[in-house]
């Protein structure tokens, strides 16, 4: 009989072991737009309430949007703040979803995305009553006294960041192609930013509000794709990754 030692058994490293699970290598991306959405949230948040790191450029990037107006520009970011307010996004949302429900004959992705607009809506809300932020100073406002809920985050910006995150998220996860991804990350973007610098420009948020909102939009993007991920490995079982 040998003396010698059993051999231990082989080391696996923590990504093999994740690999080795399917569904939770299926749902991660997902995960870490959560977590990493949250985690944005919560450092701009705690910035806020020790009043340091971003908190300190609210005030100079306010007075700097407000020093510099200008008639046109004022006009075409009012107009955007308005179509993007709790007014008119609903409708368009609702419509969106109607109308996808009925042209591609299906209505998981439609309900996902007014589902997502709607838990946006829930969380900025409570997140404003939690708060309890002020807004900026009514001399600064394009409207005086237009803007009385809390600033923190900011409505407008969440609901156009949710909306085109998850948009683009549920259009291109299906037929993913170059074009369509870098397009709509673009149109992502540059809407996401257009919405939050209206916000800006006319004195009816600071900056750390429109970050908080685009933060939490990462963090609902994130819940959406677990639970589309989850739904269509329940519905395909083949769809699971396979572990190489």
């Amino acid at each position: 009989m040998s003396d010698d030692p059993p051999l231990a058994p082989p080391r696996t490293s923590w990504f093999a072991a994740l690999r080795a699970r399917p569904v939770l290598w299926a749902l991660l991306p997902g995960i870490l737009l959560v977590v990493a959405g949250l985690w944005v949230f919560l450092a701009v948040l705690d910035g806020v309430r020790e009043k340091d790191d971003l908190w300190d450029l609210d005030q100079p990037v306010l007075e700097w949007l407000v020093t510099h107006r200008s008639t046109g520009w004022t006009s075409v970011l009012a107009a955007i703040t308005f179509v993007t307010g709790p007014t008119v996004l609903p409708i368009v949302v609702l419509v969106a979803c109607v109308v996808w429900g009925l042209v591609r004959r299906e209505w998981w992705r439609p309900l996902l995305l007014a589902g997502a607009m709607i838990a946006s809506t829930l969380i900025s809300l409570a997140v404003k009553g939690l708060v309890g932020r002020e807004r900026p100073p009514a001399e600064t406002m394009f409207v005086p006294g237009a803007e009385t809920t809390a600033s923190f985050p900011s409505g407008h910006t969440i609901g156009t960041a949710t909306f085109l995150l998850v948009a683009g998220y549920l259009v291109c996860s299906r037929t993913p192609t170059v074009p369509r991804v870098v397009s709509w990350s673009v149109l992502t973007v540059v809407g996401t930013s257009v919405v939050a610098l209206s916000r800006l420009y006319l004195g009816y948020h600071f900056l750390t509000d429109v970050v908080a909102a685009v933060a939490l939009a990462i963090a609902v993007l994130g819940g959406v794709v677990v639970v589309d991920r989850w739904h269509t490995l329940r519905r395909q079982p083949e769809a699971l990754p396979v572990p190489s």
